[in-house]
């Protein structure tokens, strides 16, 4: 695993916060200026205990002036973070583009790690124009089968930054979660994140096996109701604006 590279590649609408994103989290650095980005490509290792990894971040344009440069990217990614501001509700359109720019050139695209993050929660009282609600529906009840999260944050006033690419380390499998750590996994329903877990059902082999369709239909995976959805996401809220409480499950500083 140390030898090898992981590409994480930022796809979003312009304005939304990407390059501060990556910025925060790499240098804690935060520049309230506007700067458009063409493509920026940040190569770090991390240390999560038991494995090195070496990441290559890859900030790309929010605009779409270079087609060619794009969809090298989206060929050439282990993981997508796409990012929309809570304050436009036409970035989050933009947000939804980029994943079917995925669909249309990965036939793996359910198997990539994909974090969805909402940016600018620090003016969320004043200029909200997107619901963690609508969001989840999204994600979890159109897209049942895609291996992703969803996050709100903030570059400015750095929160949950950290816990965005901490998310990937889950997501990608790269470590078994540990007996007594916080899962950072998705839920059944719409994204939680905090301390409370589930139990899973015990199931033997031979169990698991006699459930398991050999040729299982895509019609199987029955989309989340709505009243599931916004219940889960009511807490989804309220959490996420806990989330700075959880406990710190790896090192990725």
């Amino acid at each position: 695993m140390s030898d090898e590279r992981i590409r994480l590649v930022i796809l979003g609408g312009a304005g939304v916060g990407k390059s501060c994103i990556v910025k925060r989290f790499l240098f804690n650095q935060y520049v309230d200026r506007y700067k458009s980005t063409v493509e920026d490509l940040y190569n770090r290792e991390f240390d999560l205990g038991p494995v090195t990894i070496k990441v290559d971040i890859l900030d790309t344009a929010g605009d779409i002036q270079f087609p060619a440069m794009r969809r090298l990217s989206i060929a050439t990614a282990h993981a997508f973070l796409l990012v929309y501001s809570i304050t436009s509700a036409d970035s989050f359109s933009q947000a939804k583009c980029c994943l079917e720019e995925i669909r249309e050139q990965r036939a793996d695209w359910q198997e990539i790690p994909t974090v969805v993050a909402g940016n600018k929660l620090d003016l969320a009282v004043t200029r909200r124009e997107v619901r963690v609600e609508d969001v989840s529906e999204w994600l979890f009840c159109s897209l049942p089968k895609l291996r992703a999260k969803l996050m709100e944050c903030s570059a400015k006033d750095n929160y949950n930054v950290r816990d965005i690419f901490k998310c990937f380390v889950t997501l990608s499998r790269i470590l078994p979660p540990a007996e007594d750590e916080t899962p950072l996994k998705r839920r059944s329903s719409a994204y939680v994140r905090g301390g409370q877990r589930r139990a899973a059902s015990p199931q033997t082999s031979s169990e698991a096996s006699t459930s398991t369709p050999t040729n299982p239909e895509p019609s199987r995976a029955k989309p989340r109701s709505r009243s599931l959805i916004r219940r889960s996401s009511r807490k989804a809220k309220q959490q996420i604006r806990d989330a700075h409480n959880g406990t710190d499950d790896c090192n990725v500083s």
